[in-house]
């Protein structure tokens, strides 16, 4: 067979074919080379989904006439430059584009329009590529005193096949509207507006550089919600930076869709980065909850590849244990520092939950024949028997308990709560003025009430011990007290060499972990004690879990989740059983512990341990404000 070269127009449009994926891969293209020709303002507009039109206007440095044919030619680029020698070098990106494809690849497969006037001085001018076929540079019209405005008609009409992979006009509108939300959040320093089919979606303006600008702008995108619920993180490790906002575990998603990672500046999508940000919640989430967060990565280029995909929406880390590790670090760090707190929207879905009664009455409240609740009178209450008040409220007769004001308020806490150093000394201190206040009652053996200056917390007695007891385990593992157990029988785990190799090599930080292994031979390891937490369990499968673990991540994660689930199980079990009754002071002493315990404002699943109502919110459900 004869080996030919490919005409540059069919190069051009295999080369669409991954750069030009849909329309919205076209609008981040585009927008990336206005961010990185320095705009200060982009303006974005798409009708038909990205497929009739798109237009891009920015306020950038613009460009020449004699620069407009070659950014039009395939990888002809202004953001790499040689050094003396005539090298290029690809390991040191700092800009969001580099390759030189995005122009060319676009103008293949539809018709390009580009408009541009440099910020030096001079004329506008225009070029046109049409299904790869260029017209001339020409002089034009331009309404801002400098930038580009890049115009792309009829996207995929010279690879009419690919059109039949598109979704609905709805479907890539929300694509394009995902992607410069993404932008957005990277970029807070610069104003975006984003028009769809005619009507303004997205207007946002230039926030100030830094955490605070940050913020504001990811609350215009992501909710006033995420502002109040977001934890901001900023830690360093060995030269590399991770900032951003995560949302308290209470505040957690049924989805990944509200995660947002950015490296550089350029939003990512990587295995790496999602697991970390999962691991850092493996503590507090179920497995089916998934949290919120925009967290950005600053790392010297040189230790990070960009150049590993069409699209650049992976990287590759040089270094991937220490980017996760700071990940994690930073996450756990912030979770900690959040103490008891839970999310406010916690107390938002329990007010929603409340249905004041409204009922019409068609006579006195005494009346027999009154429409109001059966057996209520509102001359003398509750009239009917109280086997027919059973039927009506269930639970009305069930035991509940009742702290009077000043009673006992010091005393510690019996039946394996311990009491702790931030239990009131005295009488005169009124433990309303805690943060979880003073306890008042406990119902249905389950619910602890307590009353706070400004409103009231309700409590859920097994949740919030379990996290307790839970987290004092956590602290036992960390200070190495894992108890092993020995195997009668040593196990041998038959490994690929490779994957045996580096189960051997971190058998001291297994060991920590209350796992004993060594190497047996070149393919295998042995096995002779396991973690007491873990019981009777699959030696086989967890070996073969951790070497996988090792491979992707550098670190023995299966072992570490299998005793944080041991822990969490023996933690369950161990608490306070709902149905228990409590007395007035088991119920401060829990309530002060909670005040001191990192995390105790959700269990171990991520549903809240307690529910805080305002004063005013209780009001508002009166219609006394």
């Amino acid at each position: 067979m004869l080996i030919r070269r490919l005409p540059p127009e069919t190069v051009n449009r295999i080369a669409a074919g991954e750069v030009v994926e849909r329309p919205a891969s076209a609008i981040k293209e585009l927008v990336e080379n206005a961010l990185d020709a320095g705009a200060t303002r982009i303006e974005i507009q798409a009708d038909g989904g990205g497929l009739s039109r798109i237009l891009i206007a920015d306020d950038g440095h613009g460009m020449a006439a004699d620069q407009l044919a070659l950014a039009v030619e395939r990888h002809a680029t202004s953001k790499l430059e040689p050094d003396d020698a005539g090298d290029v070098d690809l390991l040191r990106i700092h800009t969001l584009g580099f390759r030189g494809e995005a122009l060319p690849s676009i103008g293949s497969v539809a018709r390009l329009t580009i408009t541009s006037r440099p910020r030096d001085g001079g004329e506008a001018h225009q070029i046109t590529v049409e299904g790869g076929d260029q017209r001339p540079v020409a002089p034009a019209g331009f309404p801002g005193p400098h930038g580009a405005r890049v115009e792309v008609r009829d996207l995929f009409y010279a690879t009419p096949a690919r059109l039949k992979f598109m979704k609905s006009e709805r479907s890539e509108a929300m694509a394009i509207s995902e992607e410069i939300k993404r932008q957005a959040m990277a970029h807070e320093g610069v104003a975006f507006t984003l028009d769809l089919d005619g009507k303004t979606t997205l207007r946002l303006p230039a926030e100030h550089p830094g955490d605070a600008g940050r913020l504001k702008r990811l609350a215009a995108l992501l909710g006033r919600d995420f502002e109040a619920n977001a934890l901001l993180i900023d830690q360093s490790r060995d030269n590399v930076r991770l900032t951003g906002y995560a949302g308290l575990p209470t505040y957690s998603r049924g989805n990944a869709g509200h995660q947002y990672l950015f490296v550089n500046g350029r939003p990512v999508k990587d295995r790496l980065l999602q697991g970390a940000l999962r691991g850092a919640y493996a503590d507090f989430l179920a497995r089916d909850r998934h949290p919120a967060a925009a967290l950005f990565l600053e790392i010297d280029p040189l230790y990070v590849d960009v150049n590993v995909h069409p699209a650049k929406a992976e990287v590759r880390f040089r270094d991937p244990a220490l980017v996760r590790g700071l990940i994690v670090g930073a996450l756990r760090h912030a979770l900690a520092g959040a103490g008891h707190r839970a999310s406010t929207t916690v107390a938002a879905d329990a007010l929603a939950g409340f249905r004041p009664h409204a009922g019409v009455s068609s006579g006195p409240a005494f009346s027999p024949s009154s429409p109001s609740a059966q057996g209520w009178s509102g001359w003398q209450g509750w009239a009917a028997p109280a086997s027919a008040n059973a039927q009506i409220i269930p639970g009305l007769n069930d035991r509940s308990a009742r702290v009077e004001s000043g009673a006992g308020d010091n005393e510690d806490l019996r039946y394996g709560i311990a009491g702790n150093s931030a239990t009131p000394e005295s009488h005169s201190e009124d433990m309303r003025d805690y943060p979880l206040g003073a306890a008042r009652a406990q119902l249905h053996g389950t619910y602890i009430v307590a009353q706070t200056r400004d409103g009231l917390v309700v409590v859920d007695q097994h949740a919030a011990h379990e996290r307790l007891v839970y987290e004092r385990m956590k602290v036992q593992m960390a200070r190495g007290a894992v108890t092993r157990q020995a195997l009668l029988t040593p196990e041998v785990v038959e490994l690929d060499p490779a994957e045996a190799a580096r189960v051997s090599a971190r058998a001291d930080e297994l060991a920590e972990l209350g796992l004993i292994v060594e190497p047996f031979g070149a393919g295998a390891v042995l096995v002779r004690e396991t973690p007491a937490l873990l019981g009777d369990t699959d030696v086989q499968g967890l070996i073969r879990d951790i070497a996988d673990d090792l491979a992707e991540h550098g670190a023995a994660l299966a072992l570490s989740e299998r005793l944080g689930e041991v822990c969490g199980t023996m933690a369950c079990h161990g608490s306070v059983r709902a149905g228990r009754m409590l007395s007035g002071p088991e119920m401060n002493a829990l309530l002060r512990e909670m005040e001191v315990t990192p995390h105790s404002g959700q269990c171990n699943h991520g549903r809240p341990t307690y529910v805080e109502l305002k004063l005013a919110d209780l009001e508002k459900l009166f219609g006394r404000c």
